[in-house]
C-alpha cells in the first residue's frame, strides 16, 4: 500500500490549525499524525511535568522485579552493549531490594544466558553473530554474571534466566506473582526500550499495577529511553521518581 504525506493546509475541509500531518491512504481514508518539534526527551519531561492521566497507583503488595543487570549491559568500556543512563542505578536497586527484604516481599532478578548452540535464542538471534550478539551471551559467561555491585541474596531472592524480552515469557514469573499474591510490579533494570518495556506491557496484560522508578531504568540511546517512559507513562503504567518507591516500600505495612 502506498501512503502520501501531506499537509493539513492541503486537505479540503480540514479543520484546526495543529501542527500536524494527515496521512491519506488510497483507499480514501485519512488519519492524522501529529508532528512536533520537540525531542523524545523534550516530551517525556512535558508530560512528566503535567500529566495528562491519572496515576494507577500502587496495589496491595508489590513484587520487585530487576531487569537484566548483567555485565553485558552494565560493565561500560568492557562490553559494546553496555550502557549507563544514571549512574546510581544500581545503588537505588540495591536499596529498593533491600527494603523489599526487609519486607518480606519477593525480589526476583533476570539475566539473558543462551546454550553454546544459541538455538534457544530462536529467531531472535538470527540478524547478527557477532561476540557482541544476544545469542553469543552464554551460561556461565562474564556477560551473563550480575554486576558485581549488585547485592543480590542467592537464598531469598528469586533469579531467573529468561530468553526472551520479556520477564513473563515462557518462565514462572506469573506463577510467583499468584504464589506471593501481588497485584503491582516494580521495574528496574534495562533496557528501557527492550526488555523492560516488553516486560510492563505483558505485566499490565495480565492485570498487574506497573510502577517503573525512573532513575532505575537504563538504556544505550537517549531517543529511545525517553520515548519508552513516555509511552509507558501515558499508556501502561507509572513513571515515578525512585524516591516515591523507596517511601512505598519504607511504609508498606501488609
Amino acid at each position: 500500500m502506498r501512503a502520501q504525506f501531506l499537509r493539513t493546509s492541503q486537505i479540503d475541509g480540514f479543520v484546526g490549525e495543529r501542527d500536524c500531518f494527515a496521512l491519506i491512504l488510497h483507499q480514501g481514508q485519512e488519519v492524522d499524525l501529529e508532528r512536533s518539534d520537540k525531542t523524545a526527551r523534550e516530551l517525556y519531561e512535558a508530560i512528566k511535568a503535567k500529566p495528562t492521566r491519572p496515576r494507577f497507583g500502587f496495589g496491595r503488595k508489590p513484587m520487585l522485579i530487576n531487569i537484566d543487570p548483567q555485565k553485558a549491559y552494565t560493565c561500560v568500556g568492557e562490553f559494546a552493549t553496555a550502557y549507563e543512563t544514571d549512574p546510581d542505578q544500581l545503588s537505588y536497586i540495591n536499596q529498593l531490594a533491600k527494603l523489599a527484604r526487609a519486607k518480606n516481599l519477593p525480589v526476583v532478578w533476570t539475566y539473558v544466558a543462551y546454550m553454546q548452540s544459541g538455538e534457544d535464542c530462536g529467531v531472535w538471534g538470527t540478524r547478527t553473530d557477532t561476540p557482541d550478539s544476544l545469542q553469543n551471551i552464554k551460561v556461565g559467561s562474564r556477560r551473563a554474571e550480575f554486576d558485581d555491585r549488585l547485592e543480590i541474596d542467592a537464598v531469598r531472592d528469586v533469579i531467573i534466566n529468561k530468553r526472551m524480552a520479556s520477564a513473563f515469557h515462557e518462565t514462572h514469573l506469573q506463577s510467583l506473582m499468584v504464589w506471593h499474591q501481588c497485584d503491582t510490579v516494580v521495574l528496574t533494570g534495562g533496557s528501557t526500550s527492550g526488555c523492560v518495556r516488553a516486560t510492563v506491557v505483558d505485566a499490565i496484560s495480565r492485570g498487574y499495577r506497573v510502577m517503573v522508578p525512573e532513575e532505575c531504568v537504563a538504556d544505550k540511546h537517549e531517543s529511545p529511553h525517553f520515548a519508552n517512559l513516555y509511552d509507558i507513562a501515558i499508556k501502561y503504567g507509572d513513571v515515578i521518581p525512585v524516591a516515591d518507591a523507596i517511601a512505598h516500600y519504607e511504609n508498606w505495612q501488609g
